[in-house]
């Protein structure tokens, strides 16, 4: 079980290092003429550092309280209110993937700044967008698989030096078979949570660097005072869903602390690198399109994925839930403020 926590930080670095690399990919010439916005530059400049402010402290807010379960009850991943709270943050998820991420990856990728050959002969938002999701499936299947074996491996080993203990405390007429055997092996509930929760930030952070870019980039305060409130928004309850995976999934502290900060980070990061890139960075060229397209279509492809499957089916169908018809009615109309909520915010972000 622990092989799974040094590799945890070591795993996020590299991809943070490799999403903050990622405007090197798509600056370039732009291929089609760009509407003119008209904004002034100076304030468009202060929307940024509030965006960035704003995001950042949203972001640290909504991971850490599903983490609050023990100085806070209701919050504790066994009570009601967990469980409705999650149910609206899934919903949140659900519809960031459908009505935020594949429509932009759909826009990309049909852009007509794409030359017809292949872009145009070939749905390729939908094949990366469902390969997404089959890649996650398996990713999620042989990792739990992995793991588990892991775990058991490590807990035969264990039983063989007891069972050596106990021979040699046998000899010296010193039994103590009442102890054997009481070091548990993690559950698999809890090795499935370990990987939901890093598969989900995986699909989180993809999409949050992006956007974090392309607002950083923005020189339109029309355009970025909008997005400052929906963004916080979303950063807040995908935050509070992702914290909720990581608090089930009881990482030890300096994982969780890794995992809270790279998504704290990701979409303030994400916009510092567009400002700093403002007048390389041209969405409307081809390797710009091509990147942000093929990127945001395996992100929704991961999202729809772990909201559908790994976030509420496993609660839908949890015992405790199925009991209640009460608890039922409430995670059900919690999910659809969720969705609602967000999709709303489409007509802003």
């Amino acid at each position: 079980m622990n092989k799974i926590q040094p590799h945890c930080g070591r795993d996020f670095i590299w991809i943070f290092l490799f999403l903050v690399l990622l405007p090197c990919l798509v600056g370039g010439e732009c291929t089609c003429e760009e509407e003119d916005e008209a904004g002034d530059k100076g304030l468009a400049q202060k929307y940024k550092i509030a965006a960035l402010v704003s995001i950042l402290f949203a972001s640290a807010v909504g991971v850490t309280i599903p983490m609050l379960g023990k100085t806070f009850p209701a919050l504790h991943p066994e009570k009601d209110f967990f469980f409705i709270v999650k149910a609206f943050a899934a919903g949140v998820i659900l519809s960031t993937g459908f009505i935020h991420v594949l429509p932009d990856a759909f826009e990309k990728l049909t852009s007509p700044c794409l030359s017809d050959h292949p872009w145009g002969d070939f749905p390729f938002t939908g094949f990366v967008a469902m390969l997404s999701a089959i890649g996650t499936l398996m990713v999620d299947s042989l990792a739990t698989a992995y793991f588990k074996k892991s775990s058991l491996s490590d807990k035969e080993g264990v039983v063989d030096e007891e069972e050596q203990g106990e021979v040699h405390e046998h000899n010296l007429h010193l039994h103590t078979h009442a102890t054997h055997g009481s070091i548990p092996s993690p559950s698999t509930d809890l090795l499935r949570h370990r990987v939901i929760s890093q598969v989900l930030e995986l699909g989180i952070v993809v999409h949050s660097v992006i956007i974090g870019i392309s607002l950083g980039a923005s020189e339109s305060p029309k355009t970025i005072k909008p997005l400052i409130a929906a963004l916080t928004f979303h950063q807040f309850f995908e935050g509070m869903g992702l914290g909720g995976c990581i608090s089930q999934a009881k990482f030890k502290i300096r994982a969780v602390i890794i995992m809270a900060l790279f998504f704290s980070l990701t979409t303030p990061v994400g916009i510092a690198i567009g400002m700093i890139i403002t007048s390389a960075y041209k969405e409307n060229s081809q390797p710009a399109l091509i990147v942000e397209g093929i990127l945001n279509a395996a992100s929704a492809g991961i999202l729809i994925y772990m909201s559908l499957v790994d976030l509420l089916a496993a609660d839908l169908m949890n015992p405790k839930l199925q009991g209640s018809g009460r608890l039922q009615m409430g995670v059900n109309v919690s999910l659809l403020l969720g969705a609602g909520c967000m999709s709303l915010l489409a007509k802003w972000a």
